[in-house]
């Protein structure tokens, strides 16, 4: 599903929805509509039995019953109090970096453009440590923190890329610079710190949904509601943009204000899913890209892009419940082992074809 005109191709064939007379229109791909459906449904699926695990198991039909409103007042407790805002915790976190990664990768032009490469991630987790270690502060000052440190990083890789346009492989390089200078004040942090700052520290930067709730989820819905119709609208300027500015320029696209807009839409997403539930790994980096092999698309995909990082992430959370179980595993572990996987696939990838 791809807001306004799709690209050119037999893949971008499909009927136009036309909202509020001709003001907004959303061309309708059915592979891509078959997509949204599957992962739609994959993931309310997976978050549904995700409810079911925990010390206290409970049955799919329960847990259903429950959240219909027809559970035992035990189960409503455990269920919704504990258990449904880890979920939509993840749902959340996942659409946000989904999203973002696509986003970034647009603008770039370039499948290693996430946040995670360009060093986003780490600038959040440097604001985040700043809080804990140096600061002292409790969790809202960490997540501020974090938000801050996001910002401030991409702010500085947009700059120092920036030259008639920030594009390509020059904000991926420069990301990985920045990135790398960062990753060194955090271990300069870490090795600073009393063992329970670092212990502390070191929980948060592996990223994990354990122990959130509601007043983690209502701040991160909040924003979602915000910021997800407002990236979504960019959908047609970011597609133009693929194309090359002097192309999106032709077509009367703002070419820098565009990509400006854009960037600050997929900052606040990332540091909104970093604020929430830590440093993730991969998740931006791989939800586009499975995307565009799923819906044989071109473009940022950015609704399929949200999805599948939703999917992504609670299928991630949902196996490190219950891997090791009763030991719970912070769900970055395992984006992380997946991502790597795919990393080193792309890399491969690119090398063989002449492009890296």
């Amino acid at each position: 599903m791809v807001s306004g005109p799709a690209a050119s191709g037999p893949a971008a064939s499909g009927p136009v929805v036309r909202v509020a007379g001709d003001r907004i229109s959303v061309r309708v791909l059915p592979r891509s509509a078959v997509v949204c459906v599957l992962l739609l449904a994959a993931a309310v699926v997976v978050g549904v039995f995700a409810l079911t695990t925990g010390d206290y198991p409970i049955s799919v039909y329960d847990v259903v019953r429950t959240l219909l409103g027809r559970g035992s007042e035990a189960n409503e407790f455990i269920v919704t109090e504990l258990r449904l805002p880890r979920a939509i915790a993840a749902l959340g976190v996942g659409a946000a970096l989904g999203m973002a990664g696509a986003v970034f990768q647009s603008i770039s032009r370039n499948p290693l453009g996430s946040p995670d490469i360009v060093g986003l991630t780490v600038g959040s987790a440097t604001g985040a440590l700043l809080q804990i270690i140096v600061l002292g502060g409790g969790p809202v000052a960490v997540a501020v923190g974090s938000v801050v440190g996001g910002i401030l990083t991409a702010v500085a890789v947009y700059l120092l890329a920036f030259r008639t346009g920030a594009l390509g492989y020059r904000l991926v390089l420069v990301g990985i610079g920045v990135g790398a200078v960062l990753e060194s004040v955090n271990s300069y942090l870490l090795v600073r710190s009393s063992l329970t700052e670092a212990t502390a520290a070191q929980f948060w930067l592996t990223g994990s949904l354990n122990g959130r709730g509601w007043e983690d989820v209502r701040p991160l819905v909040g924003a979602l509601v915000a910021l997800l119709p407002v990236t979504f609208a960019l959908g047609r300027d970011l597609r133009m943009l693929e194309m090359g500015d002097d192309a999106a320029r032709a077509v009367g696209v703002p070419v820098e204000r565009r990509r400006f807009a854009a960037l600050l839409c997929g900052i606040a997403l990332t540091a909104l899913a970093t604020a929430t539930a830590g440093p993730i790994a991969f998740v931006a980096l791989v939800a586009p890209q499975l995307v565009r092999r799923l819906t044989l698309v071109t473009g940022p995909n950015l609704v399929p892009s949200a999805l599948m990082g939703a999917t992504l992430l609670i299928v991630s959370d949902f196996a490190a419940q219950r891997l090791l179980a009763p030991t719970q595993l912070p769900v970055g572990v395992m984006t992380a082992g997946v991502g790597g996987v795919y990393l080193a696939w792309l890399l491969t990838r690119e090398w063989r074809s002449g492009r890296a």
